[in-house]
């Protein structure tokens, strides 16, 4: 006998499910839909966005059939309906509401394909339906098993393990990548500002990206930090790329925009939340060239990575700030012998460009001016968290927000454009300022 667990990979979504009901009068009426959700071993949730005829035959009648077909095998079922109520807030309604949203704007289709409600229905029997030659040529073979948790326990053990923030951060990218097979990874953190989130680290891609940006509520990565649920889409064989997101997002001089990095078709991809006490800490997302690359296990897994993360960063963040050092930060010059280099700061959304190279906006950029210009007024190099957190000027967001992960985020970038200024760290709480050269600062009003 078959049960709805036998056939999962059924509800991935990545071939359309068919709808026939019929009416009082038997009429008949057959309709796609967008989702089928498994619910539990005995029910399912249909996606209900347009179909009118659908939940008018349901409501006279109750009954319905679904088509399922398996996106791996192509093994088809056939699935005898009893309805059980329409859902409008809940679990169920919004883990379908967020992966039709993601799946909705990847076409530029949000505001036509939004969830009326999630209709339950118990599953009263499941025919198989034989199909000749079932695997499609081509087809991509499943992803090898392999024990998530224990791999999960690993990262998570490795990200408990390390002292400071960066660390964390690259233990758990390279456990991801090692442990997981995530070949193509990146870590987003929220924008002080709001509405959006930007790349704090990644691997697998030509360029680290740090820096680049996406919108709240847009495309997969989005939508994950809105919902603060995980997002995985198995098959986003139309899907746009998410560069060209990016630039639509851009609201002034492209000279500002640091590029995405990602896979220019990704079919396969993953986001999940990091969620700590209540509050989004960031975004821990992985894509794939081929279909199926991950499972419902690689979502749990993902989860717990990024919830252990958020758990390590917030920690540091606090223990950094009981351990901030009093004492007055180094005087002492340590500009090097270069020929010095020129920075320009535009104070209308804190951008700086070093030799006229973008480098970074926002609360990084209004730090590093901040740091160099002191530099020039008193030859300092050194600096402290708490000086920076107590300094009107600068404009900080609320404390609450980390101000250890815009130092990495500035130091990361810094590094990956081989600036002729970087940031080090002589110490817990300490900042400290190297260069190679004398710079001369520019202000754009």
């Amino acid at each position: 006998m078959t049960r709805l667990l036998d056939i999962r990979d059924c509800f991935e979504g990545v071939i359309p499910s068919v709808i026939a009901t019929v009416d009082a009068a038997g009429a008949p009426n057959v309709s796609y839909l967008s989702q089928v959700h498994f619910v539990d071993d005995g029910h399912v949730a249909l996606s209900n966005q347009f179909l009118s005829k659908t939940a008018r035959n349901v409501a006279e009648t109750g009954r319905a059939t679904a088509m399922v077909v398996d996106g791996l095998t192509g093994d088809q079922h056939e699935l005898d309906l009893e309805f059980v109520a329409s859902l409008t807030t809940g679990e169920v309604f919004d883990r379908m509401s967020a992966h039709l949203r993601a799946l909705s704007t990847q076409h530029g289709m949000e505001q036509v394909m939004r969830l009326r409600s999630a209709d339950l229905y118990r599953v009263a029997a499941i025919r198989t339906v034989p199909v000749f030659g079932a695997v499609p040529p081509g087809a991509p073979a499943p992803p090898p098993p392999g024990d998530r948790l224990a791999a999960a326990a690993r990262v998570a053990a490795a990200v408990a393990e390390a002292d400071d923030p960066d660390a964390m951060i690259d233990r758990a990218l390279d456990g991801l990548r090692d442990d997981f097979g995530f070949s193509h990874a990146m870590l987003f953190l929220p924008a002080p500002e709001g509405g959006r989130l930007f790349v704090l680290a990644s691997r697998g891609y030509e360029t680290a990206g740090v820096g680049a940006e996406v919108t709240l509520g847009l495309g997969v990565i989005g939508i994950a930090a809105e919902t603060r649920r995980p997002v995985r889409l198995c098959d986003v064989s139309r899907g746009v790329r998410m560069t060209e997101a990016v630039r639509r997002q851009s609201q002034w001089e492209d000279d500002r925009t640091i590029p995405l990095p990602g896979l220019a078709r990704p079919l396969s991809q993953l986001a999940a939340p990091m969620v700590v006490q209540g509050r989004l800490r960031g975004v821990l997302y992985a894509e794939a060239e081929g279909r199926f690359a991950f499972g419902r296990e690689d979502e749990a897994a993902l989860t717990l990575v990024g919830a252990q993360l958020a758990s390590g960063l917030l920690n540091a963040a606090l223990e950094t700030r009981a351990a901030m050092v009093r004492s007055e930060p180094s005087r002492a010059a340590s500009a090097g012998e270069g020929q010095g280099f020129r920075v320009r700061y535009h104070r209308r959304d804190d951008s700086l460009f070093v030799d006229d190279e973008y480098v970074i906006k926002g609360v990084p950029g209004r730090l590093l001016f901040h740091f160099l210009r002191a530099h020039l007024d008193s030859g300092r190099t050194e600096f402290t968290n708490r000086e920076v957190r107590l300094d009107a000027s600068l404009r900080l967001p609320d404390l609450k927000d980390n101000l250890e992960t815009r130092l990495i985020l500035l130091r990361r970038r810094l590094d990956e454009k081989q600036a002729p200024v970087r940031l080090t760290r002589p110490g817990r709480g300490r900042i400290g300022l190297v260069m190679d050269g004398a710079p001369r600062l520019e202000v754009a009003e």
